[in-house]
């Protein structure tokens, strides 16, 4: 055997056989018990990044694990593929975007195949290929068919010049567009939508359900769907025959409404609106449409609102109150409307004040506080006053007091209200999957005809980012006759959101090439729920969320069998880089490269100025990237595997340490060398069943509990929470002791080094299967079975006895683990160390500490 490691040659070789054996394929018996290992499959961007790595590294030594414990594993890989990215890159390099796509999931595919990922890659899918994307349009009319899907006015960000529709991430921070530099209006559009709120109480519910998902993410997913119970209450508007509903969680407050709020954009403002506010109210309504969402909701922002001159009554005290718009107020939120309690609110407190708006006690602490001045909102539960029969209720009860009376009198109900709005899904881009309906003046919305799917994207468009949605400008592909009465009709040119691809490619993975249905329910029921997802936490709220609903949709279509498609989450921390700035530039400009730094003495390279060092998120636009490929070139696949899943837990952030990664690289060399001094020297330690389980000596007992240590570690470690990173500590530790080991010979030597191959195998395949072959083993290490404890080799039947003279250590013995306190005693007065400091000395006590030591106090 060579005695040099050589990743590149290694690595490439044996990736070259995998791929020839089909070593990863998906096993289609169903005697073995089922693993569906998943990371969250990435966007064709051009090249991994280190974030990519962390990910599939953590996932593919999980999938490896289990394949050796006797699982059929289910490990597959795809693409994210449709989106604005390529959209915008195509416009900027004049290209198509599917060609632009094509080429960087070659790419990556490339760099993921040099990674020794153990995919299935027979099961890869891109969302972007028809054969995948006529079954998203499939499943849009299931939505649609179950009475999901429905379209309605919502608002849009419009670029005035470009005269175009523009994604969020179009809009920058100063509210203009992209390209063209102009103030983003917003416009109202006919959009889809997909009813993901008649599903808000059990996708709450079931949060229960997911016991192996992070506490932290099933409280973000909580807190977005956002359950509030309180009451729908009305307010007659004066002098029409309408009404203001809004919704509180404080029913018990209403004695203290002294005015409502409707949002600006809310249908009753220009109807309340006096002639003499006319003018103000329609410019103000100018300025918030030009304001984003967060920018309206900012709790940091002072609130703006002007009277409209309307009024309304409020029917528990049938007086009367002014109406109000303001900016905080989102028609898309409940019902568009609130009530102001500033009495016992914060927020409108705050805006009563500025305003100089009356605020009115209901809710005191207790009745002597009735009379005392408030100097901020009282927002705690207490004693009801000023509240007509109410009067000395408490708060509590007062609730659901005041919501009997409510229905009794008609003045509204009980209601439960969640945060979680419908998803809105349409999309006036190109790259995207097509809505498959068609737009009849006769019949309406008509679907497309199943037949008829894929509506395959037309490839000869012009991409410019201007104007109408390149779909809608393309007339030969929008005029159609309608399937259902042949009348010349329209198709929807809007595609869909590229969420909705993501929400159910974990599902065809399964049966991925099946060209006739979605998926076989049999083989998808058979392999799902997904047992171990992995991905980043910035999907914890909508990619897992949509994904959670379309299960349980697909479910009440007869399709799927089970309720949640994530059985357990791990989400990985970020990889972070050493990343310089300048605190005294702004922006992108006060990142400076790490190569043109001298470390030693970081200064910016323009103006001399000391830069500020730390460790942050890895990204272009701060210089700190790491390429995998350069990695990789010099140290070898294997080696930046054992980095990354060495460096810290799976779920904590990881800082990119070069020597670290050489640290790791020396490791991988020691045990290269054990492993060939010992294939080079194994004429007689061949492994002996009835020889390893009975060692003789104590040098041979204490490196068999050495290695029955570690299978018993690791294998924990591998089990829960998945702390890789202890897991190849306990490696290291197999080799130093084998290393030190002096009985080279002995059969519990070779048990020792096949152990430690076995056990290296999930975190470095290359170097593992190529040590395997080399001490003579076959098949591949990793069609082994995963090592199990011996527990008696585990047992301790010596100790090492510490020998004290007057507190000091002068000797150690080793004794019986089952030595009694006398026998001990004796043991140590024979004992040389004792002999030899206690000669002419007269011992006047012994004190013995049974397994640790004994003391000998002496005159």
């Amino acid at each position: 055997m060579e005695s040099r490691y050589n990743p590149a040659e290694i690595e490439e070789k044996w990736q070259k056989t995998w791929a020839e054996q089909g070593l990863d394929q998906t096993p289609t018996d169903n005697n073995k018990p089922k693993f569906y290992a998943l990371s969250m499959f990435p966007y064709p961007s051009g090249n991994l990044h280190m974030g990519h790595v962390r990910n599939y590294t953590i996932t593919d030594a999980i999938a490896r694990v289990h394949r050796m414990q006797g699982y059929r594993v289910l490990h597959p890989m795809g693409w994210d593929a449709f989106g604005l990215p390529a959209e915008n890159a195509a416009i900027k390099n004049k290209t198509h975007p599917a060609k632009w796509t094509d080429n960087n999931i070659a790419q990556m595919r490339s760099e993921l195949k040099r990674l020794g990922l153990s995919y299935d890659w027979n099961c890869e899918l891109a969302t972007c290929s028809p054969d995948y994307y006529k079954w998203t349009q499939w499943i849009f009319l299931q939505f649609l068919h179950a009475g999901l899907a429905y379209q309605r006015e919502a608002a849009v960000n419009w670029d005035p010049i470009d005269q175009t529709v523009l994604a969020n991430e179009q809009v920058d921070s100063e509210g203009r567009s992209w390209r063209s530099g102009a103030i983003v209006e917003k416009k109202k559009l006919r959009q889809w939508f997909l009813k993901i709120t008649d599903y808000a109480e059990e996708l709450l519910n079931d949060l229960d359900k997911l016991t192996g998902w992070p506490e932290r993410v099933k409280l973000m997913q909580a807190n977005w769907i956002g359950k509030s119970v309180g009451a729908y209450l009305e307010f007659p508007i004066v002098g029409l025959d309408e009404k203001i509903g809004v919704f509180t969680t404080r029913p018990d407050t209403v004695y203290g409404v002294t005015y409502v709020v409707l949002a600006p954009e809310h249908p009753l403002t220009p109807k309340v609106t006096t002639p003499e506010q006319k003018e103000a109210v329609e410019t103000f309504i100018k300025e918030v449409a030009n304001q984003s969402e967060l920018e309206r909701t900012a709790e940091d922002k002072p609130k703006r609102g002007i009277p409209t001159g309307g009024k309304a009554i409020n029917p528990f005290t049938g007086e009367e109150i002014p109406i109000w718009i303001a900016d905080y107020v989102l028609y898309e939120y409940g019902t568009g409307a609130v009530m102001g309690v500033p009495a016992h609110d914060t927020r409108d407190f705050k805006f009563a004040k500025e305003k100089q708006l009356p605020i009115k006690v209901v809710i005191v602490s207790s009745e002597e506080d009735a009379n005392s001045e408030l100097k901020e909102a009282y927002t705690e539960p207490g004693i009801m006053i000023n509240s007509s029969s109410f009067n000395g209720m408490n708060s509590i009860q007062g609730k659901t007091a005041i919501i009997e009376y409510a229905e009794k009198q008609d003045f509204g109900k009980a209601r439960i209200q969640y945060r979680l709005r419908d998803w809105l899904i349409s999309r006036q881009r190109y790259w995207g999957a097509p809505i498959p309906v068609i737009h009849c003046p006769k019949c309406g919305i008509v679907p497309v005809p199943t037949q008829d799917l894929p509506v395959i994207l037309p490839e000869n468009i012009e991409l410019s980012g201007r104007g109408a949605s390149p779909l809608a400008q393309l007339e030969s592909w929008v005029n159609v006759p309608c399937p259902s009465c042949g009348t010349p009709a329209k198709r929807e040119t809007d595609t869909m959101d590229t969420f909705i691809d993501s929400s159910w490619y974990y599902l065809r993975f399964c049966d991925a090439k099946n060209e006739g249905k979605v998926f076989d329910s049999a083989k998808t029921n058979d392999w799902m729920p997904v047992d171990q997802y992995v991905g980043g936490i910035e999907h914890a709220i909508l990619h897992l969320l949509y994904s959670r609903f379309f299960t349980k949709v697909l479910r009440d279509r007869g399709l799927l069998n089970f309720d949640e498609p994530f059985q357990r989450l791990l989400t990985q921390g970020m990889v972070q880089g050493l990343t310089y700035t300048n605190p005294n530039k702004s922006g992108n400009a006060k990142y400076i490269p790490s190569a043109l730094i001298n470390p030693k003495e970081p200064k910016d390279p323009e103006t001399g100025e000391p830069l500020e060092v730390s460790y942050q998120t890895m990204s272009k636009s701060k210089y700190n990237g790491v390429a995998p490929a350069n990695v990789i070139n010099k140290y070898g696949a294997d080696t930046a595997r054992m980095f990354i899943l060495f460096k810290a837990p799976p779920e904590k952030d990881l800082e990119w340490d070069e020597a670290d990664v050489e640290g790791q690289f020396r490791f991988l060399n020691r045990v290269w060398r054990l492993v060939a001094d010992f294939a080079n020297n194994q004429s007689s330690a061949k492994i002996n069943k009835s020889k390893i389980q009975n060692p003789k000596s104590k040098i041979e007992k204490d490196l068999r509990r050495a290695i029955h240590t570690a299978i018993k570690e690791i294998t924990d470690d591998l089990e829960g929470e998945y702390q890789l990173n202890t897991a190849i500590s306990e490696l290291m530790k197999l080799s130093n002791a084998i290393h030190d080991a002096p009985c080279k010979d002995s059969p519990i030597y070779a048990e020792g080094i096949e152990t430690l191959i076995l056990l290296l195998a999930p975190f470095s395949p290359h170097i593992a299967e190529e040590l395997w072959q080399t001490i003579g083993n076959t098949p591949s290490v990793h069609q082994q079975t995963w090592p199990k404890h011996d527990e008696s080799a585990l047992v301790v039947d010596e100790i090492t006895l510490v020998i004290q003279i007057n507190g000091k250590t002068r000797g150690t013995i080793q004794v019986p683990t089952t030595t009694d306190k006398e026998t001990l005693e004796k043991y140590a007065r024979e004992s040389e160390a004792a002999q030899r400091y206690t000669e002419g000395k007269e011992i006047k006590k012994a004190i013995v500490v049974p397994g640790k030591l004994v003391n000998f106090v002496v005159g």
